[in-house]
C-alpha cells in the first residue's frame, strides 16, 4: 500500500526530473533531516494518566530554520507528519522564504479533552519537543484542531524551560502575547489572493462562478467569507460531520455564527438578531467534491481526491487549501482532463508566509499594522503566482503544480550548488 509520504515523495522525485533538477538534490530532499517520536504523559481530570503519540518532523534546512504547523488529530502518525514538512519545505521556497520545512502532531482528538487537559497536553508537547525546537532552528505554528491559545500555552511552557523571553519560538500567538495581526486569516486570504490571480488571467466574472467549499474550519472559513463578500456563489460548504448544498447559495456568515453557537452545519441566514433556516439540502462529502461546480476548494485534510473517485470530479478550477488533497495519480489525471489546480504549496501559503511576518515581528521588537501585512501578503503571493504562471507559459504541456515545484527546487538546487557538488568537486579543470 502507498503512503501519503511515498506519493509526495514519487510526485517530487517525478515532478523534479521533469524540471531537469539535479539527482543530487532530488535525493537530499527524499528523506527527512530529523524526525523527533515521543510518548506525552498527561494527567486526566479523572486522576488517571494517558499516552499521547506525538511527533516532529524537521525536513530540511537548506533554506533556513525549519517551519511548520502542530496538529492535533486521531490520524496523525509518523509518515503523515513527514509528507506535510516535505510540502512545507517546497511551499517556503515556492514564496521565496527564508526558511526549511518542518512539521509536528499529536495523536489525539482534542474534541475529547476538557479544557485543562488540552493545556496539559500542549505544555506536555512543548516539555518534550523543548530541546529540539528553538526560534533559530524549528518554529512551529497552529496547523488542524490547534489555535492561537495553544501556541500561548506553548510558548509561555518554552520560556519556563529556558528561563528567558522566547517570543520568536512559536507563531501563530494571541496578538498581546506577540502575534502577528493577519494571522489567523492568513492561509484563508493567502488562497483567496491565489484564486483571483488566476480569475483575472483567465478573464472570468467573479459573479458568474459557482464554489463548492469541503472544509469549514479556519482556513475554509475566511476564503468562503472573502469569496462571497467578492461576488462568488458558494453553492455547497461541510465539515467533518458532513455537508450543505442550495443551488441558490449559502450565506457563510450566517452559517459560521450558528456552528459557533449550536456546533452544527445549517444553511442559516441572519438579518440583524433574526436568524431563519434557509432551504437546503444536507449531502455527502463524496456528492459535495462531485459537484458540477466552476470552483472546488478542498480544505480539509489530504487525499480527499484519489483515483477512487476522481472520475466523479466535475468542476473545472481547483484551489488546494488543504495540504495534499489530491494524490498524485489523481492530480496527473485531472490535469489530463483540463482541470486547473493551483497546487497547495501555493494557494495555502498565506500561514506560512504571515507566519514568517510574526517571526520577524518578534525578532525585531516591531509590530506592523494589519494593512502592512496584508499588503506584504498579497505582493510576495502575487510575484510567486507570476513566476508561476510565466513558466507555464512558457511550457504549455506543464501543470500548474510542476511549474511550482520546477521554481521551488531551483532554488534549493542554486543553494546546494553553492554549498559544492558533485561535478563542482569532480572538475579537475575549475
Amino acid at each position: 500500500m502507498t503512503t501519503v509520504f511515498d506519493d509526495a515523495v514519487t510526485r517530487l522525485e517525478k515532478l523534479g526530473s521533469d524540471a531537469n533538477i539535479s539527482s543530487n538534490v532530488l535525493a537530499s530532499l527524499s528523506r527527512p533531516k530529523a524526525l523527533l517520536s515521543v510518548s506525552i504523559p498527561v494527567r486526566m481530570d479523572d486522576g488517571s494518566t494517558q499516552y499521547f503519540a506525538a511527533y516532529r518532523c524537521q525536513y530540511s534546512s537548506l533554506l533556513g530554520p525549519c517551519k511548520g504547523g502542530i496538529r492535533f488529530h486521531p490520524n496523525v502518525n509518523q509518515d503523515e507528519v513527514q509528507a506535510l514538512a516535505l510540502w512545507m519545505t517546497i511551499k517556503c521556497a515556492v514564496v521565496g522564504l527564508p526558511l526549511g520545512g518542518g512539521k509536528g502532531g499529536i495523536e489525539v482528538d482534542p474534541k475529547t479533552l476538557s479544557r485543562m487537559e488540552l493545556e496539559r497536553l500542549s505544555r506536555g508537547y512543548m516539555r518534550a519537543m523543548a530541546d529540539f525546537v528553538g526560534p533559530n532552528k524549528d518554529i512551529p505554528a497552529p496547523d488542524v484542531y490547534t489555535n492561537a491559545r495553544i501556541m500561548g500555552w506553548m510558548r509561555d511552557e518554552f520560556e519556563e524551560i529556558k528561563r528567558e523571553k522566547q517570543p520568536a519560538v512559536i507563531t501563530g500567538k494571541p496578538v498581546n502575547m506577540g502575534g502577528s495581526l493577519g494571522r489567523e486569516e492568513a492561509t484563508g486570504r493567502g488562497a483567496f489572493y491565489c484564486l483571483e490571480f488566476l480569475r483575472k488571467k483567465e478573464q472570468k466574472q467573479a459573479n458568474d462562478l459557482t464554489v463548492a467549499i469541503q472544509g469549514f474550519g479556519n482556513a475554509g472559513y475566511h476564503i468562503a467569507k472573502l469569496m462571497q463578500e467578492n461576488g462568488y456563489k458558494i453553492v455547497a460548504i461541510s465539515d467533518s460531520k458532513g455537508a450543505i448544498y442550495s443551488e441558490q447559495g449559502l450565506d457563510i456568515a450566517s452559517i459560521w455564527q450558528e456552528k459557533q453557537t449550536s456546533k452544527k452545519l445549517r444553511a442559516i441566514y441572519c438579518n440583524g438578531s433574526v436568524c431563519e433556516i434557509q432551504d437546503h439540502k444536507e449531502i455527502s462529502h463524496q456528492e459535495l467534491l462531485a459537484l458540477d461546480v466552476d470552483i472546488l476548494v478542498p480544505a480539509a485534510l489530504e487525499n480527499a481526491i484519489t483515483m477512487d473517485n476522481v472520475d466523479t470530479i466535475n468542476a473545472k478550477y481547483i484551489i488546494e487549501v488543504a495540504n495534499g488533497p489530491i494524490s498524485k495519480d489523481a492530480d496527473e489525471q485531472l490535469f489530463s482532463n483540463g482541470v486547473v489546480i493551483v497546487p497547495d504549496v501555493l494557494a495555502n501559503a498565506g500561514g506560512v508566509i504571515v507566519s514568517y511576518f510574526e517571526w520577524v515581528q518578534n525578532r525585531a521588537g516591531f509590530p506592523w499594522t494589519l494593512d502592512e501585512v496584508q499588503q506584504r501578503l498579497f505582493d510576495r503571493l502575487e510575484n510567486a503566482f507570476e513566476e508561476m504562471w510565466l513558466y507555464k507559459k512558457g511550457n504549455d504541456q506543464t501543470s500548474f503544480r510542476s511549474a511550482a515545484y520546477a521554481k521551488a527546487l531551483g532554488h534549493i538546487e542554486e543553494v546546494i550548488k553553492v554549498r559544492g557538488t558533485k561535478e563542482f568537486f569532480s572538475d579537475a579543470d575549475d
